[in-house]
């Protein structure tokens, strides 16, 4: 897939946007409709969320300001910190929208700013792609990521799907992974990371990672070495961690291939789901025991859950959301 080219009056359009959500959304009358209008414009556009966390990193840089003093009324009692931050948002955007080389260097040099941003996306293929500091990285089918340089950490944040890295070795500049709720952290190493909805997997081919479950806890979690194979999902104190064979299909989605080996369907279906536009609940918990198996192409995914009653002894229905669920013979047609 390619990247998307915009006109400088189109960015910046989507840019001010940005800059308008991010105030008002820490704005103490923000009210509940335009909070969903947020959400609505932020998931329209993988752009739009890309800008969105560009502009919260200059609400960052707000906060370390010096707050601004005004000899005017003061402001009523209950938005005067607000009405302070807003002012100092003004501030920085002002600043970093003129592109001061003082106030450039100054935001890098504090580890505030990044001096460079990359987003990448996966459609319905695998993409092959070189991060600035000349990381590999192989991106899964329906897979995003941005990539983030700063001065004291080489960072990428994969907002869905799945990513294989090759990390360039840095011994001074760690390169960190932030995935739900946790992160994995490295100077130099190759590794595979899954993420559905809240839950996390990383793999470890060569080299070692640190592995944390919460990123406000970085020194509560696990280092892992060759062969190992940590998991956590929102939630998670600690990642949990596991040794896994030479048999073990993590890594089958570089071929194309999707390999269920003889899973419950509990298990199973985040990894189906992960391809699917809409994903395949389960009516109860027995029919999550039933278990599956084989190899399937990655782009024939979708073909795989009319499929299941005719392996299982499954039928399958509609929930209150319209998404398919799965009931196992004998069960009351799901209606949650």
């Amino acid at each position: 897939m390619t990247e998307r080219t915009l006109s400088e009056a189109e960015y910046d359009a989507i840019t001010d946007a940005a800059a308008h959500w991010c105030m008002r959304l820490h704005a103490a009358d923000c009210t509940p409709a335009e909070r969903l209008a947020f959400k609505q414009w932020h998931d329209a556009d993988p752009l739009h969320a890309f800008e969105y966390e560009a502009m919260l990193e200059i609400w960052t840089v707000a906060d370390h300001l010096p707050r601004v003093e005004s000899t005017a009324a003061p402001a009523p009692a209950s938005r005067p910190r607000s009405r302070s931050r807003w002012s100092r948002l003004a501030v920085a955007a002002a600043v970093l929208a003129l592109g001061l080389p003082l106030a450039a260097f100054t935001g890098w040099n504090l580890g505030w700013l990044a001096n460079s941003y990359q987003r990448f996306e996966a459609g319905a293929s695998v993409r092959h792609i070189t991060l600035d500091d000349g990381s590999q990285v192989e991106l899964n089918l329906g897979s995003e990521l941005v990539y983030a340089n700063y001065k004291h950490e080489r960072r990428v944040t994969l907002k869905k799907g799945e990513a294989f890295f090759d990390v360039s070795h840095d011994a001074q500049h760690p390169f960190v992974v932030r995935a739900g709720q946790g992160q994995v952290r490295v100077t130099g190493t190759r590794f595979n990371v899954w993420m559905y909805q809240d839950q996390v997997r990383v793999t470890l081919v060569e080299g070692s990672v640190w592995v944390t479950s919460n990123q406000a806890l970085a020194n509560n979690g696990s280092r892992l070495s060759p062969g190992m194979q940590a998991s956590y999902k929102a939630g998670d104190y600690q990642p949990q961690v596991r040794e896994i064979g030479p048999n073990d299909s993590s890594l089958a989605w570089r071929n194309g291939k999707l390999v269920l080996d003889d899973l419950a369907l509990s298990d199973a279906l985040p990894l189906i789901n992960r391809y699917l536009d809409h994903p395949v609940m389960l009516a109860d918990n027995s029919t999550g025991a039933l278990r599956v198996g084989g190899i399937y192409n990655l782009n024939e995914v979708q073909n795989l859950v009319p499929s299941l009653p005719k392996v299982l002894p499954v039928y399958l229905t509609r929930n209150k959301d319209g998404n398919p669920a799965l009931n196992s013979i004998g069960q009351r047609p799901a209606n949650n």
